[in-house]
């Protein structure tokens, strides 16, 4: 599952590029934003039931990108409405963006997730480890305490699988060429790395909490 040598370097130089797809420029400062410019309309929007509000920020650990929007994104989970709730949703959009997800979820499922998920992109983008497939990712997480057995045991597993499965479906649904991408509930999707960033989401949980109505 996991490519090496050369063809694991050829996949990453090009999900950079991948990456930087998902980003756009969010120089927008007045409170309403634009369809088209500051985000994007699904053509054809998800059907969520239920009261809540979802919102899924997709991620790769390896995106630049995405750990500038992180923090970001980190302070607004802190501070959002009640109604809303929010997922990480790691993007699984070629083998080596499937190996970091398998390990974020078989982290989640261990209780980890909350503990490893900063810790994971600081150890890539300011550490420069290369943690892109099962060897690196079990002997890392284990670092952060994580039971290297039991992580090994899930990250194949048919509970991994079925949330890799859940998320590539989105992706698709979600037409999402690269990340990073938030989706506010299956119907808008915001791009960048900036600030803006959430305060865009918050724009669109509005909205989407004035459709409902």
């Amino acid at each position: 599952m996991t490519p090496q040598g050369t063809s694991m370097k050829r996949i990453i130089a090009l999900t950079g590029l991948a990456c930087a797809i998902g980003l756009a420029n969010m120089g927008a400062q007045a409170a309403n934003y634009v369809a088209g410019k500051d985000y994007r309309v699904l053509d054809n929007p998800e059907k969520i039931s239920g009261d809540a509000i979802i919102v899924r920020e997709f991620f790769w650990y390896g995106c630049p990108h995405c750990t500038d929007l992180n923090p970001h994104m980190e302070k607004w989970a802190k501070t959002k409405d009640k109604d809303v709730a929010f997922f990480k949703t790691p993007a699984a959009l070629n083998p080596v963006w499937e190996a970091s997800a398998r390990g974020f979820y078989a982290a989640q499922l261990l209780g980890y997730e909350n503990k490893t998920h900063d810790a994971l992109f600081d150890a890539v983008h300011k550490d420069g480890k290369q943690l892109f497939d099962q060897a690196s990712l079990s002997k890392w997480y284990a670092s952060q305490g994580v039971n290297e057995k039991k992580f090994n045991s899930l990250y194949n597993s048919f509970a991994v699988g079925t949330k890799i499965g859940r998320s590539q479906a989105g992706a698709k649904r979600y037409q999402l060429s690269g990340v990073p991408a938030v989706v506010v509930h299956g119907k808008y999707v915001v791009t960048g790395e900036s600030a803006t960033v959430p305060k865009v989401v918050d724009y669109l949980v509005d909205k989407v909490r004035a459709e409902k109505k």
